[in-house]
């Protein structure tokens, strides 16, 4: 095979940086802080801070290869960790707050980190945790000052840190396949399992997810990532905004619906993502106050499957078009995102938007899809016919950290534990996970389908489908609904509501009306369900129950 004559320049995120400092220099960063004004630069100034903020980890003793963890909110310091980090060789484990302390403490140890930042609302975490991270010997608070606690020693805050450093560096040029972060997945069974994203897979999965047939920014958008930091990298949210001059905003900890109004309203938000919850607080918000969404012209909400209902009020009242998205920590995460195509366009607006609203995403470059039967083999692309879904491509995981078993099969398809269709335009639709899918009398009941139809019901905040033993028919749903604050709904008013819009043996057998909990990445918590309702059928005695058990 006869080699190329080009340049064999290595893909590294820090380049991200050095292009928007000089191609969008003046192009500006918003970030409110937890305790501290409104900050404020431009990309050229924070490239002079990344510099600085590379010289500090130096001076800490992080080397090529060191493992460094962040506990921390969407500000602009944190994302400076994103680039001086994995800048000078060594990885940035994102670790995520609202896991339990086992698990902070597992994940941290884990990957073998030495140095832990974080934001001075996670102090009192730290102080109690410190004991047991015998392995991190630096702790630095991202603050402007820092008072000594008691039982926690800090070398000095970020900022005391950063202004004896120079702020120019000469960034070393190393192998594009060199580990950059270290993000854990937050499943709910086990510990999380750790997914090393490569500087290459960072930067081709950045290019990727800014095309025209994914997020399609341009210099003249404004982001606002409203998901974490810490959450997959904010879906590469850090590195695509830069690498097309887009305007960042960054909200801190600050996702209630005023607050993102706000910054939405002052600072010319054109696009905004995150999971369901938060756009279900903000919609609420706009209801009650009775405002509009001013700049903002795009959502791309995931994380779980977005309930149609908010898709057409977002358009239909406030202009602001809807996009699914999918993928997983272990897709960088970006798999598929549902935007239309001609094709699609042809067969008319009403069919174009029940794709868009009720499929996960079309098919983009950089990841491969199949549907397979429980022999793997090919299922029909005819949008119907279910299966496991596989993926492959170059930001997909190989193998978790620390294992050395491989992920994935001989042929490179990682098994996302999905159930999915795939139709001949190449929408992909999940249906269920493998674990949440409902076998009743060996007929399957999508608790995803159930879930949008119900948390379209007037007064429904969030709805939640689980399967429950059931003596005849093996499984049978059981809907768990949480209204709004200020409504009172009844599972009567639930039930007549989908009566009409399901075929009658999906209807549940049990309507609760209950608080729903969320986990650590603000997704509806159905093990925890599981394990409290899994009885339930069997304890009532009665099929159709409407209250709580005690």
């Amino acid at each position: 095979m006869l080699d190329g004559l080009m340049q064999r320049t290595p893909l590294q995120i820090i380049g991200i940086l050095n292009h928007a400092a000089v191609a969008h220099g003046e192009r500006e960063i918003v970030s409110r802080l937890v305790d501290e004004p409104i900050w404020r630069y431009t990309y050229a100034e924070m490239s002079r801070r990344v510099a600085q903020a590379a010289h500090m980890l130096r001076e800490l003793g992080v080397r090529p290869g060191s493992r460094v963890s962040s506990l921390a909110w969407n500000t602009h310091r944190h994302l400076e960790l994103f680039y001086a980090t994995p800048g000078i060789g060594s990885v940035l484990h994102t670790a995520n707050p609202r896991l339990s302390d086992d698990q902070i403490v597992y994940t941290i140890t884990h990957a073998g980190s030495e140095v832990l930042f974080f934001d001075k609302t996670f102090s009192s975490m730290v102080a109690r945790i410190r004991p047991r991270l015998s392995g991190v010997r630096t702790f630095v608070a991202l603050s402007e000052k820092w008072n000594l606690e008691a039982n926690l020693t800090v070398a000095s805050s970020y900022e005391e840190l950063l202004t004896r450093q120079k702020s120019s560096y000469e960034w070393p040029v190393f192998d594009e396949n060199a580990a950059a972060f270290l993000c854990y997945t937050s499943g709910t069974t086990g510990h999380p399992k750790g997914v090393l994203y490569s500087h290459r897979s960072v930067v081709l999965h950045s290019l990727a997810a800014g095309l025209a047939g994914a997020l399609g920014f341009s210099a003249f958008d404004c982001i606002m990532p409203c998901q974490s930091l810490y959450h997959a990298t904010a879906w590469g949210l850090p590195f695509v905004a830069p690498i097309n001059g887009c305007k960042l905003v960054l909200p801190c900890e600050k996702m209630d619906g005023a607050s993102l109004h706000e910054l939405i309203t002052t600072e010319g938000v054109t696009f905004s993502g995150g999971v369901p919850t938060i756009w279900t607080t903000y919609l609420a918000y706009l209801e009650q106050c009775g405002g509009n969404t001013a700049s903002l012209k795009q959502l791309v909400i995931g994380g779980s499957a977005v309930p149609r209902a908010m898709a057409e009020t977002f358009l239909r009242k406030y202009g602001v078009e809807v996009r699914q998205i999918w993928g997983m920590t272990e897709t960088s995460p970006l798999g598929v995102i549902a935007t239309p195509t001609p094709k699609l366009a042809a067969k008319g607006e009403n069919l174009t938007e029940e794709t868009i609203w009720t499929k996960q995403g079309r098919l983009q470059f950089g990841i491969e899809l199949r549907v397979v039967d429980e022999e793997r083999r090919d299922v029909p692309r005819d949008g119907k016919t279910p299966g496991t879904l596989l993926v492959r491509g170059p930001w997909t995981i190989e193998r978790y950290f620390g294992d050395d078993k491989s992920a994935v099969d001989a042929a490179g398809w990682f098994d996302t534990g999905d159930i999915a269709t795939l139709d001949d335009d190449g929408f992909m639709r999940i249906t269920d996970r493998q674990k949440d899918v409902i076998k009743s009398g060996g007929e399957w009941i999508s608790s995803i389908d159930l879930e949008n139809i119900a948390v379209a019901c007037p007064g429904v905040r969030i709805a939640a489908v689980i399967g429950a033993y059931h003596p005849k028919w093996e499984e049978r749903p059981i809907l768990v609904v949480e209204p709004h604050p200020e409504c009172a709904v009844t599972a009567d008013q639930v039930r007549e509501f989908l009566e009409p819009r399901i075929v009658r043996w999906w209807s549940p057998d049990a309507i609760i009306i209950a608080t729903i909990p969320l986990t650590a990445t603000g997704k509806i918590d159905k093990k925890s369900l599981r394990d409290k309702y899994k009885g339930y059928l069997i304890n009532t005695r009665k099929y159709g129950a409407h209250s709580e058990p005690k």
